[in-house]
C-alpha cells in the first residue's frame, strides 16, 4: 500500500477582492503532517484599499493589523522557511495576486509553487467538491473566512474527496 502525503495548503484573507489595490492580511498555511501556522500581516505604508464589507467576513480589523500584525518581511521569511515544492489553494486568481503582493513587498522570492486545488482532483472529485468542503466545514466545526482555519478545511476536504483521509 502507498501513502501519499497530504498536500501543504495555503489561504489570505485580505483587504478586499479587488485584484488591483487589495493587499493580503492573513495567511493560514496547514503543512502536511497537518501543522496550522497563521500569521496576521501588518499592511504595508503603500497598501492603503480597505473594503468594510470584507472587513465584516473575516472579523479583522485595520487597527488589530496594525497592533498584532507583523511585516511582510517576516512573514515572506517564515513561509520561506516552511514550505517548499508545490503548495495548494483554492482561488488560485485571487491567492497568487495576494503572495504575489507579499512577495514582492518583502523583496523576496517564494521558495515553493502555488497550484490549484484542482490540479490533484480527477472531474468526479471536483464535483464532489462543494458538498464535500460543507461537510467538512460541518464535521470541523470552525469559523470559516480565518487562514489557518480555511487552509485545513481546504485539506481536509481534499482528503474528503479523495479517501485518503490518514
Amino acid at each position: 500500500m502507498t501513502t501519499q502525503l497530504r498536500p501543504a495548503c495555503i489561504d489570505f484573507e485580505a483587504s478586499s477582492l479587488d485584484l488591483i489595490a487589495s493587499y493580503p492580511i492573513e495567511v493560514g498555511v496547514c503543512t502536511p503532517d497537518g501543522e496550522l501556522h497563521s500569521w496576521l500581516i501588518a499592511p504595508e505604508t503603500f497598501w492603503q484599499d480597505w473594503s468594510e464589507s470584507a472587513e465584516q467576513i473575516h472579523g479583522i480589523s485595520k487597527e488589530r493589523l496594525l497592533a498584532e500584525g507583523v511585516t511582510a518581511a517576516e512573514v515572506a521569511h517564515h513561509l520561506n522557511q516552511l514550505l517548499s515544492g508545490q503548495v495548494f489553494c483554492d482561488a488560485w486568481t485571487f491567492d497568487s495576486f495576494w503572495l504575489y503582493r507579499l512577495f514582492r513587498a518583502a523583496r523576496l522570492e517564494p521558495g515553493f509553487h502555488l497550484e490549484s486545488i484542482s490540479l490533484l482532483l480527477s472531474s468526479r472529485q471536483v464535483k464532489q467538491w462543494s458538498s464535500a468542503r460543507q461537510q467538512v466545514i460541518f464535521d470541523l466545526d470552525l469559523p470559516i473566512h480565518r487562514a489557518a482555519n480555511d487552509a485545513l478545511i481546504l485539506q481536509k476536504t481534499w482528503e474528503y474527496v479523495t479517501d485518503r483521509a490518514l
